[in-house]
């Protein structure tokens, strides 16, 4: 008797997935495609006059990314990487993001020395659940003497 009930299931089980198959194409057709497009996020909301060697923060779908953003301006390692933090979470909030929302991280460093007081300030600035990230000491230096560069990955 088992056997014929295990026969029987399999036999239909065919029928069973081309009907699942049909129901799913006929409630995703119900539905508009939402197709992801690249968005920039302007400075300001305004396109430069000149055409820019990269974008600040650009948005594809629900993924933001945000430019390296440095410090160019006298200071030591702390000043530098509040400064960093506060313009990141400034152009993560204008586009619609958070601290919080961060994905990945990416931390250039000038010197490699600078590691434990830039962890001082970077600690609990993107909530109790951090994205992951990556830390380096660039080779030559950071453009515009700053002694660190952030980049990141959130989400809207």
């Amino acid at each position: 008797m088992a056997k014929s009930n295990r026969r029987g299931f399999l036999a239909k089980a065919p029928a069973v997935a081309v009907a699942a198959a049909a129901a799913s194409t006929a409630a995703a057709d119900d539905k508009p495609a939402a197709t992801p497009a690249k968005k920039v996020h302007w400075t300001d909301g305004k396109r430069p006059e000149k055409p820019p060697l990269f974008s600040p923060v650009v948005s594809y779908g629900n993924l933001l990314f945000v430019s390296g953003i440095g410090a160019h301006f006298e200071g030591d390692i702390k000043a530098h990487t509040k400064h960093v933090l506060d313009e990141m979470q400034k152009k993560l909030e204008a586009a619609g993001s958070s601290m919080e929302k961060v994905l990945k991280v990416n931390v250039y460093l000038n010197d490699l020395k600078d590691y434990a007081a830039m962890n001082e300030v970077f600690l609990g600035r993107f909530g109790p659940e951090p994205g992951v990230r990556t830390t380096v000491a660039a080779a030559g230096g950071i453009p515009g003497n700053s002694l660190v560069e952030i980049d990141c990955i959130a989400y809207i």
